[in-house]
C-alpha cells in the first residue's frame, strides 16, 4: 500500500476492512458501491464530518504558523536594514549609503552648495555629501587634496550637479560660471531710496528692510555721515550671495564708497563735505568734460557766499524730479532750498561716481558763476561768468524747449 503523508494515514486508519455476515466474505468491490446503503450509513456520514473538520483545523493552524513565520522574517530582515544603514557608516566611512565610494558621474539635476570662508575641504565635502553632490566625504576629501588649484576655492553659492563624481565636483567649485549670485548695478545720481528699488528688484529684499537697515552700526557708515547713508552707497555693479542680508548688501556699497575716497586722497574729515559737492556736480552734469566746470562754479560761488540756486538739490528735498519743479516751490522752507538758504545742502542728495569725485577734488580752472544745460536731449551745457551771458544762454535753453514741446 503507498503512502501518500499524514492525511492518508490517519484515513487509513480509520478505514474498516471487510468483515463476515452470515459466513459470507464482502467483495471488495461492494465496499465502493454507492447504490447499497447499509445499516451503517450514519456511522460513515460522522466520521466523514470529523475527518473534513479535523483537515480544516490542520489547515487553519498550517497558515497561522506561516504568517507567524512571515512576520518574524520582516522583523528580522527590517532590523537587519536599520542595522546597516545607520551602523555602517561607523563601519565603513568610505562608502555612501548607496554603498559606493564615489559616483561615476557625470551627474543629473541641480543642487546649490554654499561654500563658507575659511571652510577646509573636509568642511566643504561634508556640505557636498548632504546636499547629495558626492558620495562620500572621504572621496571629496582625496580629490580635494590631488587638486593643487583647489585652495583657491572661493566663498559663495555654486550650482552644481547631483551624484557627481568627486573630481568634478572640485573642477566645478573652481569654475566662476558655477557661482550663483544676484548681480545689481547701480548707476551714478540714484539717491538711496532708488538703490533701495532696485536692489529689491533682483534680490526680492523688501526695501523696507533695506531702509530699516540703513539705521543699522554694522554697515560701516562712518561717523561723519552723521548717520545719514544717502551719497554712501556707492555706484557700481554688484554681486551678492543668496542669503545676503540687507546689513550686508550696503555694508558693502558703503565700504566701497570709503574705499574710493580713501583712493582719491580725500581727508576723512572732508569726506561729507567732497560727497555733497560731488553729488551736486553728477546730478547737474551729464558730460564728462563739464563736471570739472561745474565743480568750479560751485566754488566760485560758494567763495563769493553767492546762493548755489541748483534745482536738483530743490527736486531732492521736495521728493520731485527736477523738471517737475514749479516757481512756487523755489519759495519752500526745505533745507534742500539752495534759492534760499546759502551754502551747501545738509546731506548729499545722490549718489557720485568716480568722475563727479574726481571734478570736486580737482576743479577745472575758470571764472565761471552760472551754466545750464541748452539741450536737455544731448546734455549741451554753456558756461557764464556774468548774469546777462548766462540770461542768454537761458533763451537758448527756452528755444529749445520750444522746438521739442513736452
Amino acid at each position: 500500500m503507498r503512502v501518500r503523508g499524514e492525511e492518508d494515514g490517519e484515513q487509513a486508519a480509520d478505514m474498516q476492512w471487510p468483515t463476515v455476515q452470515g459466513g459470507g466474505t464482502t467483495a471488495v468491490s461492494d465496499m465502493f458501491a454507492d447504490h447499497a446503503p447499509t445499516e451503517h450509513a450514519p456511522l460513515e456520514v460522522t466520521r466523514s464530518r470529523r475527518r473534513t473538520a479535523g483537515k480544516a483545523a490542520r489547515r487553519r493552524k498550517r497558515r497561522r504558523r506561516t504568517a507567524v513565520f512571515v512576520v518574524v522574517a520582516l522583523l528580522l530582515a527590517g532590523g537587519a536594514y536599520v542595522v546597516v544603514d545607520f551602523l555602517a557608516p561607523l563601519f565603513h566611512g568610505g562608502f555612501s549609503q548607496s554603498g559606493v565610494a564615489d559616483y561615476p558621474g557625470p551627474g543629473h539635476g541641480s543642487a546649490q552648495v554654499t561654500v563658507n570662508p575659511g571652510e577646509t575641504g573636509t568642511e566643504i565635502g561634508a556640505a557636498l555629501v548632504s546636499a547629495r553632490v558626492v558620495a562620500t566625504q572621504k572621496a571629496f576629501t582625496a580629490a580635494h587634496t590631488a587638486n593643487p588649484e583647489s585652495a583657491s576655492i572661493q566663498p559663495g553659492t555654486y550650482d552644481l550637479l547631483l551624484e557627481m563624481k568627486a573630481a568634478d565636483a572640485v573642477t566645478a567649485l573652481l569654475d566662476p560660471k558655477r557661482r550663483v549670485s544676484y548681480k545689481v548695478t547701480v548707476p551714478e545720481g540714484l539717491t538711496a531710496a532708488q538703490i533701495y528699488e532696485r536692489v529689491s528688484a533682483i534680490t526680492t529684499i523688501p526695501v523696507a528692510a533695506l531702509k530699516a537697515a540703513a539705521a543699522d552700526p554694522a554697515t560701516g557708515l562712518p561717523a561723519e555721515a552723521g548717520g545719514n547713508i544717502e551719497g554712501w552707497l556707492y555706484p557700481a555693479t554688484y554681486s551678492f550671495e543668496p542669503g545676503s542680508t540687507p546689513t550686508s548688501i550696503l555694508a558693502q556699497m558703503v565700504a566701497q564708497t570709503v574705499s574710493v575716497l580713501t583712493t582719491a586722497g580725500v581727508p576723512v574729515d572732508q569726506r561729507e563735505i567732497v560727497l555733497i559737492k560731488a553729488s551736486l556736480v553728477e546730478r547737474e552734469g551729464r558730460l564728462p568734460e563739464d563736471r570739472p566746470k561745474i565743480a568750479r562754479a560751485i566754488e566760485n560761488r560758494l567763495g563769493r557766499e553767492m546762493k548755489l540756486d541748483i534745482d536738483s538739490s530743490l527736486a531732492y528735498g521736495l521728493g520731485k524730479s527736477g523738471t517737475g519743479l514749479t516757481l512756487a516751490d523755489k519759495d519752500s522752507d526745505s533745507p534742500f532750498n539752495l534759492y534760499k538758504v546759502t551754502g551747501l545742502p545738509p546731506t548729499p542728495i545722490a549718489s557720485p561716481g568716480d568722475a563727479s569725485i574726481a571734478a570736486v577734488m580737482n576743479p577745472a580752472p575758470g571764472d565761471w558763476l552760472f551754466w545750464v544745460a541748452v539741450n536737455l536731449d544731448t546734455g549741451e551745457t554753456l558756461f557764464a561768468n556774468n548774469l546777462a551771458d548766462h540770461n542768454a544762454n537761458v533763451e537758448k535753453l527756452r528755444e529749445w524747449q520750444a522746438a521739442h514741446p513736452g
